[in-house]
């Protein structure tokens, strides 16, 4: 027998808890985000030259970021105790440039998208939390669009004056007359985040019609690298967020401590990022909305059983369809 699958607006009032957002997502709002991988798109377009290559396969990775800041890393070292190597140093400029031009390929501009982000504000707002699997900008511009509307309500990443704030719980309370609150958090980081020299990590500025641009160009000023984790398995994965104070914050409290119900929009629950419906089960979640796209039974049935699995077999689950009113970036 066939999953019912329901207009979002039948059943939205029962899921007001948490927001997970996948892949899908992104490729609703532009379908550049529909790219394998950040290192086969580099690699496709000629981008990365032998030795960067051999750069990810001796590191056995496809992340951009761990390749990025580990030459980073070896250039400041060789450069305070004064080593000649020209190599390294061309290593990690060519890595940067190939980055930034592959970013820069399948990355939409603001001006491009801005018509969908007050769609995906209202959305979003709706839940308690808001999680983003993606590295791209489209929650943060979205968090940035409720800034300047008065509506009583906050969407807030838990980065104050650019620091992470390690008491993010409090940020829950409403100010300033607000009704309700929304934190945002990217547990695999984000392009709006970096790490300096020190490792500090923090959030980059810049105002959202030229945010990519500035991100771009602070890269470039090799002041800083950007806190992000693109690809991998799960354990490299894992390892790379528990490397990082931010990432790490996310993974033990944030997704430890949710609501009882969860809506999943547009993650296909692949093998690579289970680890992060693992660690929910801490939650308690026990009811469960999946966006389905075109009606997929297939899916449907896979997802069922991925779910009931990684969160328990008394764990309730429905689907509704991705492209119904009011749900992400369809108007309601």
């Amino acid at each position: 027998m066939p999953y019912p699958i329901y207009d979002w607006n039948k059943i939205a009032n029962n899921y007001r808890g948490t927001l997970l957002l996948g892949n899908g997502a992104s490729r609703a709002v532009d379908e550049r985000f529909g790219y394998p991988s950040l290192v086969q798109h580099a690699f496709n377009r000629g981008l990365l030259t032998e030795d960067i290559q051999s750069l990810f396969r001796f590191f056995r990775t496809e992340d951009f970021e761990l390749v990025l800041r580990l030459v980073w890393q070896a250039t400041n070292v060789n450069q305070s105790l004064n080593i000649p190597d020209q190599r390294t140093r061309e290593a990690y400029v060519h890595v940067r440039e190939s980055l930034i031009q592959a970013i820069r390929n399948v990355h939409p501009e603001y001006q491009e998208v801005s018509v969908q982000i007050p769609s995906i504000y209202n959305f979003v707002k709706g839940f308690a939390t808001a999680i983003s699997l993606n590295y791209d900008l489209i929650l943060y511009w979205a968090v940035m669009y409720g800034q300047d509307i008065p509506d009583r309500y906050s969407l807030k990443d838990c980065f104050v004056d650019g620091s992470f704030d390690e008491d993010w719980r409090r940020l829950r309370q409403p100010i300033w007359g607000n009704v309700s609150t929304t934190l945002a958090f990217y547990p695999h980081g984000s392009l709006v985040l970096a790490r300096n020299l020190v490792e500090t990590e923090f959030k980059l500025s810049g105002n959202g019609g030229g945010l990519l641009e500035s991100i771009l160009r602070a890269w470039q000023t090799e002041q800083c690298v950007p806190l992000f984790v693109s690809e991998g398995t799960a354990q490299q994965k894992i390892n790379a967020i528990k490397g990082s104070s931010y990432l790490n914050t996310v993974y033990r409290e944030v997704l430890t401590s949710l609501a009882s119900d969860l809506v999943i929009y547009g993650w296909g629950l692949w093998e690579q990022d289970l680890y992060i419906l693992d660690r929910m089960s801490a939650s308690g979640i026990n009811r469960v909305a999946i966006s389905v796209y075109n009606g997929d039974q297939a899916y449907c049935n896979r997802a069922y059983e991925v779910v009931r699995q990684y969160l328990g077999p008394a764990t309730a689950v429905q689907f509704f369809h991705s492209n119904s009113a009011g749900c992400w970036n369809n108007v309601a």
